[in-house]
């Protein structure tokens, strides 16, 4: 397998000869603009001449071939410029990523990982209560180990064990507190570079709390073009959500878009909670969360 070193090398080289063959490029079309206007100035007297000499005929046609030769080669040139600029790039291309990709990078810390995959979506608001969560997980404050240390005797502490540690928490919590992925990374073999990236591989994970109900509006293709676009622009509006966030300020709603709920013929369509509501219209949507919000 080809090295860093080797790598940035290889992309020296490539990048020094797609150099050489573009400045050749350049210099060639160069000298033949340049020469041109002689060249045909050349013909033209030569042409002028034949027509009252008949033994200039050959030197004109001499010339004519000579011009022709000229022209011609240089076209050859260019193509094998063109191929190897085109071949160097690609390989400076490639090997330029190999080598961005095998060398050495530090670890960041978990905060910092958070901080550039996970910006914070909204400013904190005094907590409302929502919906009881699975495992009596209000009881248990996000500060204290005992459910991580349950977590980890259950998984196990190897780095296999990510995914279903990170899901356990997602529904004991119904999002992932930074305290308690802490004491993941302080309990098991599992880094905080892999929680961040397998948190925001899957879309089940969450990294900001939820509101009492979570809306999900389906923008596929078939709700796309019914409208889906709208109905998600109406709900924010309808619910006060701010631009950059996903719940409203009383925490009551959260709103998410997703690729598809599997309800093509229903489309455009939302899911709250479990329940579905198919055939939309902006105001029909706005109505269902207004229902929703009166029953409870």
């Amino acid at each position: 397998m080809i090295s860093a070193l080797a790598a940035r090398r290889v992309a020296v080289g490539s990048a020094v000869a797609a150099l050489v063959c573009t400045s050749a490029l350049v210099a060639d079309h160069a000298v033949a603009a340049w020469r041109a206007p002689a060249e045909k100035s050349r013909i033209e007297r030569l042409e002028a001449q034949a027509k009252t000499e008949a033994a200039l005929a050959t030197p004109l046609h001499d010339e004519r071939k000579r011009q022709t030769d000229l022209s011609l080669a240089r076209e050859t040139r260019s193509r094998v410029f063109a191929w190897i600029l085109l071949a160097s790039g690609g390989l400076f291309v490639a090997s330029g990523q190999r080598y961005v990709s095998l060398r050495p990078q530090p670890l960041p810390s978990l905060d910092d990982l958070v901080a550039v995959r996970f910006p914070s979506r909204r400013p904190k608001k005094k907590a409302v209560p929502g919906p009881p969560l699975p495992d009596n997980a209000a009881d248990d404050p996000i500060d204290l180990p005992s459910f991580v240390d349950e977590l980890v005797a259950r998984f196990g502490r190897s780095r296999e064990a990510a995914i279903p540690i990170l899901q356990a928490l997602q529904a004991h919590y119904r999002y992932l507190p930074d305290a308690a992925l802490r004491q993941v990374c302080e309990r098991t073999e599992i880094t905080p570079a892999q929680i961040a990236g397998t948190s925001s591989f899957y879309a089940q994970f969450r990294r900001s709390p939820v509101g009492s109900h979570v809306v999900r509006v389906c923008h596929g293709t078939a709700c796309h073009v019914a409208g889906a676009e709208q109905i998600t622009q109406e709900l924010r509006r309808h619910l006060g959500i701010a631009p950059d966030a996903d719940t409203d300020s009383e925490s009551r709603f959260t709103l998410d878009t997703v690729a598809c709920l599997g309800c093509c013929s229903l489309a455009p369509v939302m899911m709250i909670e479990e329940e579905t509501a198919g055939r939309l219209t902006p105001a029909s949507a706005r109505q269902a969360l207004d229902a929703v919000e009166q029953a409870t």
